[in-house]
């Protein structure tokens, strides 16, 4: 039996993962099937933060659920949100979570949200402020387009690409999938590595992660997962390859690399690293920084399926929605 959610924050929102997966292969196949569904329905995007794949692929997902969609970009067209409780606001904010949240629940069926970490206090950015105080007083679902600690839609968009790759290749045994850490010379939350992981752990993947010692994820999203140190070891029969900065967790939390970066040049992925793989593709949730994450010659092979796993976007998104619409009734 299909099972809707009300809010979609993580894989832990998802009861059966493999039956959401057929119902976005299903919905990929036939995309304009519940055109009717969200009509009178509105979703309401909150984007805290830039946002090109995300922004665009959650419109055209409602849109092909024929909702109606708005968009604000909090702090420039809306006011500055306060969130701490007991604020005394005589300062650059305007309007407090409370009322705004509760404002927006009246004027939306659905609130999805991207705010991400901000780097600069691990705790406050893993206590998830925006994203749980929209939970608290918005009192309709959320959906979220990417929080400090995580980004869901981005993860399912992955395992459906990745399904859809090792589909056809001629093997019983289950794709070996492989996270690098990436050199950036900005610090990169977390977020993207913590739900990919989470993600594989309860697919039907061989997961191991590959980065160099001190850029450790959290234990609460990698738990029994393989680690290892040596990038080279790690790719060696991956059928998927998924390069992605994220800065340090544990030790200089959210430390940016700078022109340092170039002392971690080893492990951009470069055809030569791939010629260690099992014929792999190549996945990233973009932008990526070319030739510093990804060299040319592997995004512009035949082993980048970036675009693909870009184009299911829509598609996760709007199997998430679908579920989310249908739990409104």
């Amino acid at each position: 039996m299909q099972q809707s959610f009300r809010s979609f924050t993580s894989v832990a929102d998802v009861p059966d993962v493999a039956q959401l997966l057929q119902e976005a292969h299903e919905i990929k196949k036939q995309p304009l099937l519940h055109a009717a569904l969200g009509k009178h329905k509105t979703l309401g995007l909150l984007f805290f933060n830039a946002s090109l794949r995300t922004r665009i692929s959650t419109q055209k997902a409602a849109h092909n659920l024929g909702m109606n969609v708005v968009v604000i970009n909090v702090g420039t067209e809306s006011w500055k949100l306060e969130f701490d409780d007991g604020a005394v606001m005589d300062g650059d904010t305007v309007e407090h979570i409370k009322e705004g949240a509760a404002v927006l629940g009246q004027y939306c069926d659905i609130l999805a949200v991207r705010a991400f970490a901000g780097l600069q206090n691990r705790e406050e950015d893993y206590s998830e402020p925006v994203l749980n105080s929209l939970m608290r007083y918005a009192g309709v679902p959320i959906l979220s387009l990417e929080s400090a600690t995580r980004h869901p839609l981005q993860s399912f968009a992955d395992l459906i690409t990745i399904q859809e790759l090792t589909a056809s290749k001629a093997t019983t045994t289950r794709p070996k999938v492989v996270l690098t850490w990436a050199p950036h010379p900005r610090a990169l939350p977390q977020a993207v590595p913590n739900s990919f992981a989470e993600w594989m752990r309860r697919a039907d993947v061989d997961l191991v992660i590959t980065h160099p010692k001190g850029f450790e994820l959290s234990e609460e999203f990698t738990h029994d997962v393989p680690i290892l140190y040596d990038q080279d070891a790690a790719l060696e029969g991956a059928d998927i390859v998924y390069p992605k900065n994220w800065s340090p967790y544990a030790h200089n939390y959210g430390a940016a690399l700078g022109s340092a970066w170039r002392e971690y040049a080893a492990w951009t992925v470069n055809a030569q690293k791939l010629a260690r793989t099992n014929n792999a593709k190549v996945l990233h949730c973009l932008p990526t920084r070319r030739n510093v994450e990804i060299a040319d010659d592997v995004l512009d092979s035949t082993a980048s399926a970036v675009i693909q796993e870009a184009a299911n976007r829509v598609y996760a998104a709007q199997t998430v929605l679908k579920r989310m619409i249908e739990s409104l009734s």
